[in-house]
């Protein structure tokens, strides 16, 4: 099999991940308990996201001479979301209505979405790259990856589901978020790139971290601290950790 079709081929895989932790939370109950557990579930995955799978990258990228890039861009994708924020339908107050809340769960959703999809493009690019290279290398990191996008998929789908309560429109997004680390493999497949600089790749992921930290801060923060229901935030912040543990170990 000619390596370009192969790249292709691992990335389009990869996105299927995200499906597959989007039928678990379809197939799942999906009362109040549920959403509240998801957002903690969500708040303790991108917080392992970030360190144990962006952190690392972004060092390797700028190495620790240049972590003032690391900091600027950071600072870009944390500014990029934060005027993003205020052409998404509003949200925050200490006391919502039940459909303020729902309007909150929609921002999230979507506000992750857009950090997300960003995310999953750098990926595809990488991982299309590792399949030109080595094909063993490339499908062991596909399967590494995929495990922790599974549930990236379940909390993007439970937060936009509980809005609308449309399979049809949940089911866009998140195809759109499969489908965009294809498309980082098909960019680097169009323009006939086997390899990214290490100085974009940091730039890239340096975006993306500002942008997710700014989701955790302004976003998962507030309704995870107001929620009272102590175990289920535990168990969705302990059981978010777990996972993204175990997927680090491949």
């Amino acid at each position: 099999m000619d390596y370009k079709v192969f790249g292709l081929i691992i990335t389009l895989i990869l996105g299927m991940f995200i499906l597959i932790g989007s039928v678990i939370s379809f197939v799942s109950n999906s009362k109040e308990k549920y959403v509240d557990f998801s957002i903690s579930l969500a708040f303790s995955v991108i917080i392992m996201l970030i360190l144990i799978d962006l952190l690392p990258e972004v060092a390797d990228a700028f190495g620790i001479k240049s972590i003032y890039l690391f900091i600027i861009f950071g600072v870009v994708g944390y500014l990029v979301l934060d005027i993003l924020d205020d052409f998404i339908p509003d949200h925050e107050d200490a006391k919502m209505t039940k459909k303020e809340q729902k309007d909150n769960l929609v921002h999230i959703g979507v506000l992750s979405s857009i950090a997300l999809i960003i995310h999953n493009i750098i990926e595809g690019m990488a991982i299309y790259s590792a399949g030109l290279v080595n094909t063993s290398t490339a499908l062991a990191t596909m399967i590494g990856v995929g495990a922790h996008n599974i549930p990236l998929g379940m909390v993007i789908t439970s937060t936009l589901y509980q809005t609308n309560r449309s399979k049809k429109k949940t089911l866009i997004i998140i195809l759109a978020l499969s489908f965009s680390t294809f498309l980082g493999g098909l960019i680097m497949y169009a323009l006939n790139v086997t390899a990214l600089s290490e100085v974009l790749i940091g730039v890239l992921l340096s975006v993306t971290v500002g942008m997710l930290i700014y989701i955790l801060v302004n976003e998962l923060y507030p309704r995870v601290k107001t929620k009272k229901n102590r175990q289920i935030k535990t168990y969705g912040v302990a059981l978010g950790i777990i996972i993204m543990l175990i997927s680090a170990l491949f």
